[in-house]
């Protein structure tokens, strides 16, 4: 579904209740300097508005590899913007300039180590520095809004890697890609409810926790255990 891009520091106005607002925020010296054009905007917005099936909007950053700066806008989209889900792309390398998981730690109340657990295991697949690699994941709570913050990695094709996750010759999942977990995860620190396009990456809901369509279908027994 196409999306919009919000003004900055501005709060957001949802044009419907599940519209999920996303901060999406590329970290790189050179990028925001002009030395050459940025990449990971374009990359994360052509990817979810492949993969979400629920209406959503985004608030862009493009920032250099400063600490303070980058966990300053962290807490903007977050605490002013009211993002529901904040991806950033670079600076997550062993490099000294390399910051972006510091500054999210910064930014977060609570962390949540599987994400960046599972993106490693995914571009181990492909690439045995994948252990260079340092994204880390936190919830960003104020006393009337939560967000998730998600760091991935800089390049276009491991971006979409490592949302999408590894599938096979048939198409089946070998190896769930993180995207799959972020929308319950959203459920359950009371954002809006998002929906995906499974050919795409399947998101993960208990039954209990499914609405409408999908949760007739969920309810609904296999054709093979069906009365005749």
């Amino acid at each position: 579904m196409n999306a919009t891009t919000a003004p900055a520091s501005a709060r957001i106005a949802r044009r419907h209740p599940d519209e999920l607002v996303v901060g999406l925020v590329s970290i790189s010296d050179r990028a925001s300097s002009g030395v050459y054009v940025d990449q990971g905007l374009p990359a994360l917005k052509e990817w979810l508005g492949a993969a979400l099936a629920s209406p959503w909007q985004a608030v862009e950053r493009l920032i250099p590899d400063e600490a303070a700066g980058i966990t300053a806008a962290l807490v903007d989209l977050v605490d002013r913007c009211g993002c529901d889900l904040v991806l950033t792309t670079g600076g997550t390398g062993p490099a000294r300039r390399d910051v972006t998981p510091e500054a999210t730690l910064a930014a977060g109340t609570r962390e949540m180590p599987g994400f960046g657990e599972q993106m490693r295991q995914i571009s181990l697949k492909f690439v045995p520095t994948a252990i260079l690699s340092r994204q880390v994941a936190v919830i960003r709570e104020t006393a009337s809004h939560a967000a998730l913050v998600i760091n991935l990695p800089g390049q276009p094709k491991a971006i979409r890697e490592t949302l999408e996750g590894l599938r096979g010759e048939d198409g089946g999942v070998l190896v769930p890609g993180i995207f799959a977990a972020v929308p319950y995860c959203i459920d359950l620190i009371g954002g809006p409810y998002a929906e995906t396009r499974p050919e795409v990456v399947k998101a993960f809901r208990p039954k209990s926790a499914l609405r409408g369509a999908q949760a007739t279908q969920a309810a609904r027994p296999p054709s093979s255990a069906r009365p005749d």
